[in-house]
């Protein structure tokens, strides 16, 4: 097997290569910023789009991360999620947001937008965060994006051209990736790509666990709101689970190789959860990407319940192997972090906060979206039964999943993808 240096050849590739699909992406107009001002300590005005779970979770960080944050808006397509969020965050303080500036329907996002924040959460579900994410760059908002920020080849494109025009304006985005906030992965990555276990040659990662939630149906509901309120089993706004939730492990490896994978060659299906209520998601994916010299690298996800589980990552070496997380066994020496275990979810939004008030701004478009794009490679090679290529995936595939309207009533219609007959779009 072939063997890579982490930092030179590999990232000056994925560099160039990145570049040159940069030069195709679409240009977005550049408007003025709103941008706030670097050493304000002054009000933050924080506006919530998407008031499920995790974007209520990720209110109650951004309050926790900053003394002067104001919860200032929230909007969901959605009015009793709003409202919801409305009552549940104004247990916290500076939570409180009075109704007239609580919005819902399909354009709440452009009313939270109006309100004047500085900093947008974006969590509804990912289908939407292309368009939500361009919305906010063009307001001149900084951006809290939760994972993924795509569900198809378009999006991501879109994400990236986004994230251009937010570094060209001076605006931080900050993704919900949280290991890459977490200080053991940090030092342990940093260790990885210095040489410590030598050469990758290879590597796994696992995200292999439980089913997650179901909202059943309501008689009244259409079947564009059935498919919103139980988007995780729908690809057009989920991308499916190894998109949304094994992105997180695929980001690591991308992290520890420096960029995204050449090629992959994947499988999977529907074994257990193949009831209607399941719309098209599968339940179980399994992809082997190949990185630059054809290092190879295995991915398992699952979602099934009284199963084993396993979510990790674990990359091999010329002098060793290392657990990303916080341990590295080496002949050069083991080493295991010492850095005391803190709350990730919480440190993304200090540091974006910080960012925005010291003027240095973060961008984790690219990342993120090279990490979605490698998801959805993956799952695109496992649907079609075909290996495909990354730079196929960013640059050629013509797959866009958004619906002709954003509405209630119809919803796209449940495809269910049949390896080695659909055919790559």
């Amino acid at each position: 097997m072939g063997k890579i240096s982490i930092i030179n050849k590999n990232s000056r590739r994925e560099f160039m290569a990145n570049c040159a699909a940069l030069a195709s992406l679409p240009v977005l107009a550049s408007l003025p910023t709103n941008a706030f001002a670097a050493g304000n300590e002054g009000r933050l005005k924080v506006g919530l789009i998407g008031a499920g779970g995790r974007g209520i979770g990720a209110a109650r960080e951004s309050l926790d991360a900053d003394k002067n944050v104001q919860l200032w808006a929230i909007g969901d397509v959605f009015e009793d999620r709003a409202e919801q969020a409305r009552k549940q965050l104004a247990r916290k303080e500076r939570g409180t947001v009075p109704q007239e500036r609580v919005f819902n329907g399909f354009d709440a996002y452009k009313d939270v937008l109006n309100t004047g924040v500085d900093l947008v959460i974006l969590a509804a579900p990912p289908g939407f965060r292309p368009l939500h994410m361009e919305a906010a760059v063009e307001k001149g908002v900084h951006i809290f994006a939760e994972k993924p920020v795509a569900v198809d080849p378009a999006g991501a494109r879109k994400v990236i051209a986004v994230g251009e025009l937010a570094r060209q304006k001076g605006l931080s985005i900050v993704a919900g990736t949280q290991r890459r906030h977490d200080a053991s992965y940090i030092e342990t990555i940093r260790r990885i790509q210095g040489g410590a276990i030598g050469d990758l040659v290879g590597g796994q990662c696992y995200w292999v666990g439980g089913e997650l939630w179901h909202n059943g149906r309501k008689p009244e509901w259409t079947d564009m709101e059935y498919q919103i309120r139980n988007w995780l089993y729908f690809t057009w706004l989920s991308g499916d689970h190894i998109v949304e939730q094994h992105v997180h492990n695929l980001d690591v490896i991308n992290w520890a190789f420096g960029g995204p994978p050449v090629k992959a060659f994947g499988m999977g299906g529907r074994q257990v959860r193949t009831g209607e209520k399941y719309g098209n998601a599968w339940d179980h994916f399994a992809v082997e990407f190949e990185y630059a010299n054809g290092v190879r690298v295995q991915s398992f996800c699952r979602q099934t319940n009284g199963a084993s589980h396993r979510v990790s990552e674990r990359l091999v070496g010329t002098l060793g192997t290392a657990d990303p997380k916080q341990r590295i066994w080496s002949k050069n020496g083991d080493w295991a972090s010492t850095h005391r275990r803190t709350n990730a979810y919480l440190q993304e939004h200090v540091d974006l906060i910080r960012s925005i008030r010291q003027g240095e701004k973060l961008n984790e478009a690219r990342s993120v979206a090279e990490a979605t794009l490698t998801a959805i490679l993956g799952r695109e090679s496992a649907y079609t039964g075909k290996e495909i290529k990354y730079e196929w995936i960013l640059k050629a595939s013509k797959q866009d999943l958004s619906p002709a309207k954003y509405e209630f009533g119809a919803a796209p219609g449940v495809e269910f993808p049949k390896p080695g007959r659909t055919a790559p779009v």
